[in-house]
């Protein structure tokens, strides 16, 4: 048999060349496009002629992600100015999609929030149904964190379904209903108030799968009819009207960061 060809050496899939570990953020020609140096295609240029450093190390890679807020990006060895992290409540009505871009057009969630110049994303998502409270940021961390399975960040949402779910489902949901990609399991459920033919309910849920309060209840038999989210850990949606926004104070910045394992300032 033919001897195997030893494996060329690889960089780890996290470090491309230049030294700087790839980031959840904006590709880095994007972000000084942004900044006003020039085209992307100029930006481009700059990074492949060695002139741009993140973090003190030269990038020459193209797609490098960075995050224009916590890293130190220079031209020529002149720092860009930072952003400055924000963070907004928003209350999402339905029709409104939580994506950055919609080609058809639709009204977008980021639009709700009235910060010019600022880079916004949404933290996870509801679906176009769906509405109540969705965080709007441009810090990435921060909402890798809080949508990561690792750290487990509650997520609470008041439920109205058809039908009168009894005690033995409610249970059932809380041992866990299996879909296709594995078990869902709700954290938290109880019985907030019932109607002659419908219930509402409050859920709590750690996870995030795509509409997975209303597969796991379709499965156990009970359609929703309207899903509304109030709280994203210790921040809730309170008062806030529909299509209304707040930015969050340092207290609730303080308590998020904690919840999602991170304690300092932003």
């Amino acid at each position: 048999m033919p001897a195997r060809s030893r494996p060329k050496n690889r960089r780890p899939a996290d470090r491309p060349r230049g030294g700087v570990p790839r980031a959840a953020g904006e590709r880095l020609q994007k972000v000084l496009a942004a900044a006003g140096i020039g085209s992307r295609r100029q930006c481009e240029e700059l990074i492949t002629a060695g002139r741009v450093e993140v973090d003190r190390r030269v990038v020459t890679e193209l797609g490098t992600k960075v995050e224009p807020a916590r890293q130190e990006i220079r031209l020529d060895g002149v720092p860009l100015p930072k952003a400055k992290l924000v963070c907004y409540a928003v209350n999402k009505p339905p029709g409104v999609v939580s994506t950055s871009r919609d080609p058809s057009g639709r009204p977008r969630v980021v639009d709700l929030v009235p910060a010019a110049g600022a880079r916004l994303f949404c933290i996870g998502r509801l679906d176009l149904s769906s509405e109540g409270l969705i965080l709007v940021t441009n810090d990435g961390e921060l909402a890798n964190r809080l949508t990561h399975p690792r750290y487990g960040v509650p997520k609470t949402y008041r439920v109205l379904v058809a039908g009168r779910p009894n005690q033995q489902v409610l249970a059932g949901l809380r041992r866990g209903v299996r879909l296709a990609e594995g078990l869902a399991r709700v954290e938290q459920v109880r019985v907030k108030s019932r109607q002659k033919e419908s219930t509402v309910l409050e859920m709590v849920l750690r996870e995030g799968r795509n509409r997975e309060i209303r597969r796991v209840l379709a499965r156990v038999g009970h359609k929703v009819l309207r899903l509304v989210r109030i709280a994203v850990g210790p921040v809730r949606l309170g008062d806030l009207p529909p299509g209304g926004c707040r930015r969050l104070s340092g207290e609730e910045l303080q308590a998020l960061r904690r919840a999602a394992g991170r304690v300092e300032s932003g």
